[in-house]
């Protein structure tokens, strides 16, 4: 096992280069929020946004993406119902994150499948919440590019056949020879793990506490790793990865000291201020 420490933290978080742009830092565009979940994509804009992306796209039903707008005015937004323009989406981003709040039906499972069969290698993918049980439930074939999975223990249950009591180390490592190469694993828990399909050592998360089990804790996750995954280029995707999980917990156990409970938006908030410390301690 792996530790996260300080020098990983600002080895990932550096300052931004003053002659930088919004291009710089990620298209990232995210797909789900169907009724009736509009709140998960809206915290997943959210978290991917405070945690610094560069241009953020949400495709979601259409009558959520005002509500969206109203929380978020910074991000773009369409109508997951508009095909036309969710090929032209789907072809121009760079990290593309799937599933918050995307309801397992029809519908979905067309999303999924045209998410699947659109995206080239050099392009990320991210697949939580709605669009894993999509996966789970109709045994699809997870495409060959740069892929990232982010399931609870439920979810994760459903996609490796492990059933969460008999969800240790070993077995993980085994179910995960089974995914393509590369893959990185974001195993949510108690003790949450990270792991990249081929490796056998693992990175696993020593914060975080049950203050954080609230309604959209994961989708607030998932959108901090599509922000890290866009941009901190200079280190690995599995590094950008682990970091951006291991801050979730770190900001969610420090706001817990004055909070019997921490909700996924305060995370988010604080944010710009916890990755601004980091990044100046480094120039420190």
């Amino acid at each position: 096992m792996k530790v996260i420490d300080q020098d990983l933290l600002e080895k990932v978080i550096i300052e931004r280069s003053r002659t930088s742009h919004k291009g710089d830092y990620g298209r990232l565009l995210l797909l789900g929020g169907t009724y009736p979940y509009g709140g998960a994509i809206i915290m997943a804009a959210l978290a991917a946004v405070k945690s610094g992306a560069g241009l953020v796209t949400v495709g979601t039903d259409r009558e959520n993406i005002p509500a969206l707008h109203n929380h978020l005015p910074e991000a773009m937004a369409f109508s997951l119902q508009d095909q036309q323009l969710l090929k032209e989406q789907l072809e121009k981003e760079e990290v593309v994150l799937l599933g918050p709040g995307l309801r397992d039906n029809a519908f979905g499972e067309d999303i999924v499948k045209q998410v699947f069969a659109s995206l080239s290698q050099n392009q990320i993918l991210i697949v939580d919440g709605g669009a894993l049980t999509i996966i789970a439930r109709t045994s699809l074939s997870f495409p060959f590019n740069q892929l990232i999975l982010t399931p609870h223990q439920k979810e994760w249950e459903k996609l490796s056949g492990i059933t969460i009591e008999k969800q240790k180390e070993d077995a993980t490592a085994s179910a995960l020879t089974s995914f393509p190469q590369g893959t990185i694993l974001v195993e949510k828990g108690p003790a949450t793990r990270i792991w990249q399909a081929g490796q056998s050592d693992y990175y696993q998360l020593q914060v975080g506490g049950p203050y954080q089990a609230t309604g959209g804790m994961g989708d607030t996750l998932a959108g901090m790793i599509a922000g890290f995954a866009g941009q901190f280029r200079q280190t690995s995707l599995y590094e950008r990865v682990t970091v951006a999980t291991h801050l979730h917990s770190a900001i969610a156990q420090e706001l817990a000291q004055e909070h019997y409970v921490v909700l996924p938006t305060e995370i988010s908030n604080c944010l710009p201020k916890v990755m601004n410390k980091i990044s100046q301690k480094r120039m420190g």
